[in-house]
């Protein structure tokens, strides 16, 4: 995404490597951990989920409109939502308030500021709720007499060239004075817009000003809302840490089927290849003796009460 609004680049271009992060979400993808299904065209299959060992729907957030319903979770940061899990998994019963020691809130990749915590709390608790956002600034006074207010950091989601737009709309319509000046002045290193303000002005008043007309200061509303069995629903903090656990219970359990049974395929061919080694021998009499494969086959299994795939791997040394 780009505060600017920048379009995204063209198909041709949108080529990218897998991060170590990333790997993780395909981790234990090959030992039937999760079910597969028909891509668009049935040519293929692919996962209905990845068996993710981080969980994605909190770290990442979600936005969308369904029929009748809508889910918009914030970003949160990956340290705390695993300290979360960690006591999740120690303490079944533990609290959304003891969780929240953990996970103090969304962690928006634009920064900025959340203020109070009864929305939040509202959120985490039902599922539902509103925060309000504010962007990072402070006030430097210059040598000339004048001062500046400096905007570092912006709520999630607000465009910044909207934002400077709208300030200027404001100045130039005069229902905020004050202001000389309005540079934008971002560069890699981060976000920094400029407001300068005229010598008699109070740049806290015009900063509150700010706040009051413009996405300095906006709302966020938080719906957890997920499938959980295929079935939309509105989830409390601690919930959604409970789903992803049992999610990864079963990916757990299925990967270790999988691997029990592939242990339990190699241990049937090594039982018959001992079998062999003991009566290497009559094996290969056996073996010598047969006029194609399939016999040599058959008699190695009635000579040794062996299976199928013990003869074949006899045969195939």
């Amino acid at each position: 995404g780009s505060v600017d609004g920048d379009n995204a680049a063209a198909m041709r271009y949108t080529e990218s490597r897998m991060t170590r992060l990333s790997g993780e979400m395909l981790k234990d993808l090959e030992k039937n951990t999760v079910d597969w299904l028909p891509n668009f065209d049935e040519t293929l299959k692919e996962p209905s989920v990845l068996p993710s060992v981080i969980p994605t729907l909190l770290i990442n957030g979600s936005e969308g409109i369904a029929v009748g319903m809508a889910t918009k979770i914030p970003p949160h940061n990956l340290i705390e939502i695993i300290n979360g899990l960690v006591e999740l998994i120690n303490d079944r019963n533990t609290t959304v308030d003891k969780l929240m020691a953990h996970i103090k809130g969304p962690d928006f990749p634009t920064a900025g500021l959340i203020l109070g915590m009864d929305g939040l709390k509202q959120a985490y608790n039902t599922g539902r709720g509103k925060i309000k956002m504010r962007a990072r600034a402070h006030i430097e006074n210059l040598k000339s007499g004048k001062g500046s207010i400096v905007v570092t950091e912006l709520p999630y989601q607000v465009n910044k060239s909207n934002l400077i737009e709208k300030v200027a709309d404001l100045v130039r319509d005069k229902k905020i004075v004050g202001v000389s000046d309005l540079r934008d002045e971002s560069d890699k290193d981060g976000i920094r817009v400029v407001i300068e303000t005229k010598r008699d002005a109070v740049p806290e008043v015009i900063l509150n000003q700010l706040y009051k007309h413009t996405q300095l200061q906006d709302t966020f509303g938080i719906i957890l809302l997920a499938l959980v069995n295929g079935v939309p629903k509105v989830m409390s903090l601690k919930e959604a840490l409970e789903r992803f656990i049992d999610f990864r219970h079963d990916v757990v359990v299925r990967r270790t089927n999988f691997e029990l049974e592939e242990a339990e395929a190699r241990a049937h061919i090594l039982e018959g290849l001992k079998i062999a080694l003991d009566n290497i021998d009559d094996v290969i009499i056996i073996i010598r003796s047969s006029k194609d494969v399939a016999h040599a086959k058959e008699g190695l299994m009635n000579s040794f009460n062996l299976s199928e795939k013990q003869s074949q791997a006899i045969l195939d040394m």
